[in-house]
């Protein structure tokens, strides 16, 4: 797999390293990760084959997902969903974000406040060009993947001076909340 974070980092290393935390004050993402764990050391829930994961995904959500590319702004349906409901890893429909926690922004991608507990994990990932200004001036930007089947779903970002999950909408499946 290709722009992969190789290096695992916990909120209070990562925060304690970078400053963070009194930015995200009330904010704090939910991710749950060892220190210094390696992606090939984890032990995925849910694993497929790469044949698996293709015959599962169409070709971009296979790249967002499983080569942690990022999908266009405004190309998912999502970024504007306003209705109640829970987000879920296409992967593995592992409950990850709830329409509670959403905020629509007009970057064109799905934004959260935080993830449900203990249902991403954090990692290091390198500039995504696609966010333009967003990413400006980081050598580095911290990915969120699927805790239990380790699909790239997108990164922590400081957006509009708010700390978010900020999502691509091809790696999620929208549930709308029962009437």
């Amino acid at each position: 797999m290709t722009n992969r974070a190789t290096t695992w980092f916990s909120r209070r290393k990562f925060f304690s390293s970078t400053g963070a935390a009194a930015l995200s004050i009330g904010a704090a993402s939910t991710a749950k990760a060892s220190e210094q764990l390696h992606l090939s050391d984890y032990a995925y829930e849910v694993t497929r084959t790469e044949e698996e994961w293709r015959a599962k995904l169409d070709e971009i959500e296979y790249l967002i997902m499983r080569e942690g590319k990022t999908e266009a702004p405004q190309s998912s349906p999502l970024w504007e969903e306003t209705r109640a409901g829970s987000y879920h890893c296409k992967g593995c429909d592992l409950k990850s974000f709830d329409g509670r926690w959403k905020v629509v922004m007009d970057k064109g991608w799905v934004f959260f406040y935080h993830a449900e507990p203990d249902a991403v994990l954090m990692g290091i990932d390198g500039v995504v060009a696609e966010y333009g200004s967003m990413a400006a001036g980081y050598d580095a930007l911290t990915e969120i993947h699927c805790r239990r089947c380790g699909s790239h779903l997108g990164h922590f970002l400081i957006v509009n001076q708010i700390m978010t999950h900020c999502m691509n909408g091809a790696s999620l499946v929208f549930q709308p909340a029962a009437a």
